[in-house]
């Protein structure tokens, strides 16, 4: 264990704000841009997140092509191919996989700039069974050339996201949830002695990690709601027993912070990625890619397994059954430091 650091001021949500979906606040930041911007184009695969009312004076802007998500693919192809700033709304089981071909030919190879607003990210749908499980999304989208992949933690970082999208060169991947969850809590004013560590400014920005919290033994990086609060409260959980938790927020998987990362972890005895996708090739997959070129560490990646499906259930049930509760996962934290402390490594 190092020499104690003074901690952070405690990261909880904010109380006073009240939880909110990633997918409603991306539907009314996606209205306002379109009342704004006369390129953008909204297409919609029935999701029943939009109707033709919602869009005002936009209206004709809005095209609901029904349960064809490869169609939808396609024809925003051709649009921004055409100058137009299409969104295409569909549940992220089928982005990732029905539709891929199209995203993969006529928007990822060609860098089309087509917006991809993938909802019920992860298991926010595992009350419909495995087949609407978006576990493998975040690793598929990362293969491909040209893409952004953003996964916002919080309704404000969703719009923030949006906003941004405006002139962002080439495809973008856009994962949501479905339900809602509570807001990050606000960042506080450094208090660690760390004046060389990059912080960015809010709101967030696409490509640059999120800095929640400093830590000198072990370094949380998590995307989504679910797993960054989880990192939040699990790192509260050790600091009560003596480990110094640090916190990333790393909402952009591609383009890649690596310098972030990097500055944040030189010291840390562990690296932990939290995630609601498979272990393998998401936000624990890029950690461990960059770790492993530059700066090779000790790492836990906690996700969903790489076996079975549990099966039809509530989010927050997968959730706990897989283990992404602050609970076990600061559990396992304490395990893996004690099994091998840094005077050893």
């Amino acid at each position: 264990m190092t020499e104690t650091i003074a901690e952070a001021p405690s990261l909880s949500p904010d109380t006073a704000a009240a939880p909110a979906a990633t997918r409603n606040a991306y539907r009314d930041a996606l209205l306002t841009l379109m009342a704004a911007d006369p390129r953008v184009v909204c297409l919609d695969t029935d999701t029943g997140l939009f109707s033709g009312a919602d869009f005002g004076a936009a209206a004709e802007r809005y095209i609901d092509l029904g349960i064809a998500e490869h169609t939808a693919m396609d024809a925003a192809a051709g649009l921004a191919a055409s100058g137009w700033r299409p969104f295409v709304n569909t549940m992220a089981a089928f982005a990732s996989a029905r539709a891929l071909e199209a995203v993969k030919i006529n928007i990822a190879y060609a860098g089309q700039p087509v917006r991809i607003a993938a909802t019920h990210g992860g298991v926010a749908a595992g009350h419909l069974g495995a087949t609407h499980y978006a576990l493998e999304d975040l690793a598929v989208m990362r293969a491909l050339p040209n893409m952004t992949i953003v996964v916002p933690a919080d309704a404000a970082a969703t719009v923030a996201a949006v906003e941004q999208t405006a002139d962002l060169p080439g495809p973008l991947y856009l994962r949501l949830g479905r339900k809602p969850t509570p807001p990050l809590p606000t960042l506080p004013l450094p208090t660690l002695p760390l004046p060389t560590l990059p912080r960015p400014a809010e709101p967030p920005r696409i490509g640059r990690i999120q800095v929640l919290r400093d830590g000198a033994d072990v370094v949380f990086v998590g995307c989504g709601p679910h797993p960054v609060l989880a990192a939040l409260a699990a790192a509260d959980d050790l600091a009560g027993t003596g480990i110094s938790a640090g916190v990333l927020n790393a909402h952009t998987l591609a383009p890649f912070d690596t310098g972030t990362l990097l500055a944040h972890c030189a010291g840390a005895a562990l690296v932990v990625t939290v995630e609601e996708h498979r272990r393998a090739g998401g936000l624990g997959g890029a950690v461990a890619e960059t770790l492993a070129d530059q700066a090779p560490r000790r790492m836990l990646r906690i996700g969903l397994g790489d076996g079975p499906a549990v099966g039809a259930g509530s989010q927050d049930y997968i959730l706990e059954r897989h283990g992404l509760h602050p609970a076990p996962i600061a559990a396992r934290v304490r395990t893996a430091i004690e099994s091998h402390p840094r005077s050893s490594a």
